[in-house]
C-alpha cells in the first residue's frame, strides 16, 4: 500500500472490458462465496470435518502461497486484476517469472485450494476445484492478448516453457 499505491489500485480494479473475462470473474466470485458458505454450514451442522492435521498442513500451504503472491507483486509492477497491456509494459523474465510464465496464478490457485482445507471442509474443497478450470480459461485468453500486443512475449514463452507448474504445465 505504501510502497506502490498504483499497483494496489490496479489490483483492486474489477472493471474487466472483455465479456469472457467478466463472466470468469463473476463465476470466481460465486465460487468464492459458495465455498465459504458451505464451509460455514459444514462447521455449523458438523456434516463432515477433516482431521486437524489436514487443516494445519493446508494452513502452511496457504501461508507459503501468500508469500509467493507477495513476491509476485514485488517483482511485477504491471500486475492488474483485469487482463490488459499497459502503455509502458515490458516482459518480466527474472525471479519467479524466470521459472514459470504466470506465477500469480499458481499462488492464487494454491490459496483457493487450501482455504477450504484450512476451514476443515471437504465439501467446500470440492466447490473450489472449479477454480483451476477458470484459471486455465483465463490463462488462454491472457496469453493470446499478450502474444499479440506485448513486445517480446512470444520469445519469452519460448525461453520459459511452463505456465504455472514447473516441469508439468
Amino acid at each position: 500500500m505504501t510502497k506502490n499505491p498504483a499497483l494496489l489500485r490496479k489490483r483492486l480494479n474489477t472493471k474487466e472490458t472483455q465479456i469472457e473475462q467478466k463472466n470468469l470473474l463473476k463465476l470466481s466470485g460465486v465460487i468464492f462465496a459458495a465455498g465459504f458458505i458451505v464451509a460455514g454450514l459444514n462447521f455449523r451442522f458438523e456434516w463432515f470435518r477433516l482431521p486437524v492435521w489436514v487443516s494445519r498442513a493446508a494452513a502452511v500451504f496457504f501461508l507459503l502461497a501468500y508469500l509467493l503472491y507477495d513476491e509476485v507483486l514485488r517483482e511485477n509492477a504491471f500486475l492488474s486484476r483485469t487482463i490488459e497491456i499497459q502503455g509502458n509494459q515490458s516482459v518480466i523474465d527474472t525471479g519467479l517469472y524466470g521459472i514459470v510464465q504466470l506465477p500469480m496464478y499458481r499462488a492464487t490457485m494454491v490459496l483457493f485450494l487450501s482455504m477450504p482445507l484450512v476451514l476443515g471442509s471437504s465439501f467446500s474443497f470440492i466447490i473450489f476445484l472449479i477454480y483451476p478450470l477458470i484459471i486455465v480459461r483465463r490463462i488462454k485468453n491472457e496469453e493470446n492478448m499478450l502474444a499479440k500486443g506485448l513486445a517480446g512475449y512470444v520469445d519469452y514463452k519460448k525461453r520459459v516453457k511452463y505456465k504455472i507448474i514447473p516441469f508439468i504445465w
